[in-house]
């Protein structure tokens, strides 16, 4: 639904931590219109460049915190994510990204937020894999955007 709005085109960067380059980030909104209790929402399926990041090199930070693991998060039941709220999500990569423009497919997993689904019983337990299709929510495919680092 709000595929083309998910990345925000100038935020690209790369992450530093102790004058290490440790990965990359990027501002990301969420596409369901009526936001989410951070619990369900999943990770993302992310491909850079044709590699794929896997969930348990993401973080996700959002609300003013730190940013964190999505096993983290999935226990954060109370807290919301509201639409038109920019999350910045962390992606793991040693040196990060070269300078230029990198493309990246991104796919949201945002668990059912109301109604029954057989289904959720079991991924409260076993989440889906992001970009597989299971759990998509409102990213019903995998967006992809052309973006340039920024210094």
């Amino acid at each position: 639904m709000f595929d083309d709005y998910l990345i925000r085109k100038d935020s690209l960067q790369n992450v530093e931590k102790d004058g290490k380059i440790w990965g990359f980030k990027f501002g990301v909104r969420i596409a369901d219109y009526r936001g989410c209790f951070l619990s369900l929402h999943n990770g993302y399926y992310v491909n850079c460049d044709g590699v794929e990041y896997p969930r348990e090199d993401q973080l996700f930070e959002i609300n003013g915190k730190a940013p964190r693991t999505f096993e983290e998060i999935k226990t954060c039941v109370w807290e919301h994510w509201n639409f038109d709220d920019e999350g910045m999500l962390y992606v793991k990569k040693e040196g990060g990204l070269a300078p230029g423009t990198h493309k990246i497919g991104l796919q949201q997993s945002i668990l059912a937020a109301y109604g029954y689904m057989p289904t959720d019983e079991l991924w409260v337990k076993e989440p889906p894999v992001p970009g597989r299709g299971a759990g998509a929510g409102k990213t019903g495919s995998i967006s992809w955007f052309d973006l340039e680092l920024q210094a």
